[in-house]
């Protein structure tokens, strides 16, 4: 077993998390995310097991991941684990104790969530909880949800606050109206599409802490434009995202830097973001992860990326490797 990964704070708690996050959605998901069923649990074990072997202390869960088998499968690991090793995230706003899943930001629906992912991840506590998709609900998440999150935090019951989506217009009014400590973004700030700038740099003036997901856009960085399973969020890309992925990948050929890497490292370069959240399903996913964060990429390559208008002149960029070898 190795060294944790570097950490940093979450806004203004004494709250650290490592520079990279495990996220358990693909725990639960056919591989490829193509249909089917789950990959097996045994594998999900293993690959929770390698990331923690190697450094990777921070799981981030929910119950909607179907239906708590996210959360259980993940407990099977952290059960076992001195609780002070490891940080964990999970999300309130979706019910699913009925026969139907439903959206709840109710405070007893935050209570009641937040009890049944205790249960299932087999801990005394959460580190980071999250509202799960409330697009449709900011309002009720700043009257109702948010009152009940805060008085979690005020006993001690949890350490951050945080809103988990696949957008970022409604954490912008969240980050503007309370007082949050951190926000996951899945997909909005990536090598490819960074349309979350404004609200990053709000979150950066503000001391929020921003954990990038999906940086992969469900997996067309990962693999490159020319795989048949290349996917942009979860469905076939378009002729447009094909020809910018394939621009992108032919300036990291001029540098001789994977694709990969390049879009692992990215989210880096901004200041908010003091972690990334990669969905794993195999070891070998993880240390491909591990492997191009030990990697120096030349700033040369992202200043290329600038004249060939891959990337605005107004993103920020960084040319050091996140973590040593």
């Amino acid at each position: 077993m190795i060294n944790p990964l570097p950490t940093h704070p979450v806004g203004r708690t004494a709250l650290q998390v490592p520079r990279v996050g495990f996220g358990t959605a693909p725990l639960v998901t056919a591989p490829g995310w193509r249909g089917g069923d789950p990959i097996p649990e045994a594998q999900a074990i293993a690959a929770l097991q390698y990331a923690f072997d190697q450094g990777i202390r921070f799981f981030d869960t929910a119950p909607a991941y179907v239906r708590g088998l996210a959360e259980t499968r993940t407990g099977k690991l952290l059960g076992q684990l001195p609780r002070e090793q490891f940080v964990v995230a999970t999300k309130v706003g979706i019910d699913i104790t009925g026969d139907e899943v439903r959206r709840d930001y109710s405070r007893d629906g935050v209570l009641r969530s937040l009890e049944g992912s205790l249960k299932r991840l087999q801990v005394d506590h959460v580190d980071i909880l999250h509202v799960h998709d409330p697009d449709d609900y900011g309002r009720q998440v700043l009257d109702e949800t948010f009152p009940a999150l805060a008085e979690l935090r005020t006993q001690g019951v949890i350490k951050a606050i945080g809103a988990g989506m696949n957008q970022w217009r409604v954490p912008m009014e969240f980050a503007q109206h309370a007082d949050f400590d951190c926000f996951m973004i899945a997909g909005r700030y990536t090598l490819l599409e960074q349309g979350a700038l404004p609200f990053f740099d709000l979150c950066y003036e503000k001391g929020i802490a921003i954990f990038a997901a999906s940086i992969y856009n469900s997996g067309i960085l990962a693999t490159g434009a020319a795989s048949p399973h290349a996917a942009y969020n979860h469905a076939p890309p378009s002729a447009e995202i094909i020809a910018r992925v394939q621009a992108i990948e032919a300036v990291c050929r001029e540098f001789d830097i994977p694709l990969h890497t390049a879009a692992t490292q990215f989210p880096y370069g901004h200041p908010a973001v003091k972690s990334i959240v990669a969905g794993f399903q195999h070891p070998n996913e993880v240390r491909a992860c591990l492997n191009a964060l030990q990697q120096t990429i030349p700033s040369s390559l992202w200043e290329r990326l600038r004249e060939t208008r891959q990337l605005d002149s107004t993103i920020p960029i960084s040319s050091m490797k996140v973590i040593g070898s």
